[in-house]
This record gives structure tokens, C-alpha cells and sequence, in this order.
């Protein structure tokens, strides 16, 4: 993976005209297409005052997690923890929310706007072992970089 490249088009969707939702789903379209081993790309968003995660968009299998309460599985972890959460093997983790059979790792990154956890970037991958300190840098770019049309 060649982040630079990645970046580029990441920084090409965010310039866009597109709304919001369809800059959004654009990343996890592209992100998914680009990275073999991101099988599943969505973003999680705090769901009003509720201690809870909703999703918003996302590429890949459908999910009946479209509701996380704060402190459940990674991304609820994350949520409460405010700091990227990797797992290289899903099966190694206790407070793990089962997304199906295939899944055998995840990565969540927090989205801060104005000091605040509003949400989320999660990824999982059918592969054990796949994410790298490149995988962090570059889900960490676009959480920043996102907060401008958010």
C-alpha cells in the first residue's frame, strides 16, 4: 500500500461537490476497492446525546450493527477510549462484536472535531494480522481530513 496514492484520491473526494453521505460512502467504496484486505469500510457516528454509536455509510456485507452502545465491542470501546483500536485477531478479544464468521481482525480510528470523539472509522478484514502503522497513519489522515465537511 502506497499511501501517497491513497491520500491523493482520499483528498480528490473530500474537495468535491458531493453531499456529505456521498463523500463518505466515495471513501469506503474506495478504500475497500484499493486495500485487498479491507473487506468491510464503514463510519460509526455518535447517535445525538445517546450513548451510542449508528451507522452511517459503509462498503461491504451488511451489518445488523447499525446500533453500538458505548463500551461494547471495538468500536464501542473506542468510543469510550478515544484512541485507535487495533486487533489482529478478533478471536483473542473478550468484548468483541461478531460481524460474521469471516472476519478475523479490525481496526477502529476515532473522528475528533473540536476536541470531541464524534465518531468513528472501522475496517475489517477477513485476513489475520493484515493492519500496519501505515494502515493506522492513513485511516488517522482521512478522520482529520473529513472533519472539514462533517
Amino acid at each position: 500500500m502506497v499511501i501517497e496514492n491513497l491520500t491523493s484520491k482520499i483528498d480528490l473526494i473530500i474537495a468535491s461537490q458531493n453531499s456529505r453521505e456521498e463523500k463518505l460512502q466515495e471513501i469506503c467504496n474506495y478504500l475497500k476497492s484499493e486495500v485487498p484486505y479491507y473487506d468491510w469500510v464503514g463510519f460509526y457516528f455518535k447517535n445525538g446525546d445517546k450513548e451510542e454509536l449508528k451507522l452511517a455509510q459503509y462498503a461491504g456485507e451488511e451489518t445488523e450493527h447499525t446500533i453500538i452502545p458505548f463500551g461494547k465491542g471495538i468500536c464501542g470501546q473506542v468510543a469510550v477510549s478515544n484512541e485507535n483500536f487495533v486487533v489482529q485477531d478478533v478471536s483473542e478479544q473478550d468484548n468483541y462484536i461478531s460481524c460474521g464468521w469471516k472476519v478475523k481482525s479490525e481496526i477502529v480510528i476515532p473522528i475528533f472535531m473540536n476536541g470531541e470523539n464524534i465518531g468513528q472509522i472501522d475496517i475489517d478484514s477477513h485476513t489475520l494480522n493484515p493492519f500496519s502503522e501505515e494502515d493506522e497513519r492513513l485511516l488517522e489522515y482521512i478522520c482529520k481530513e473529513i472533519t472539514v465537511f462533517l
